[in-house]
């Protein structure tokens, strides 16, 4: 997900993808805590980062207001 990208979203949106990066996130982890192979190990980094994206253009767009 590309910062261009999060700009277009609305704030509901941001929180929608917010709640379904999370909820992935916790089923990757949960996936590998229980022994099962990871298909990608790299996407658990990329949702984090995604995460961490949605996150910081929150904040910005409360400091701005």
């Amino acid at each position: 997900m590309k910062k261009k990208d999060l700009k277009k979203m609305s704030d509901a949106d941001l929180d929608k993808q917010l709640k379904e990066l999370r909820l992935e996130l916790m089923k990757e982890r949960g996936n590998i805590e229980m022994g099962g192979n990871v298909k990608n190990p790299g996407r658990i980094r990329t949702i984090r980062k995604n995460i961490a994206r949605i996150l910081t253009m929150k904040t910005e767009r409360a400091k701005s207001k």
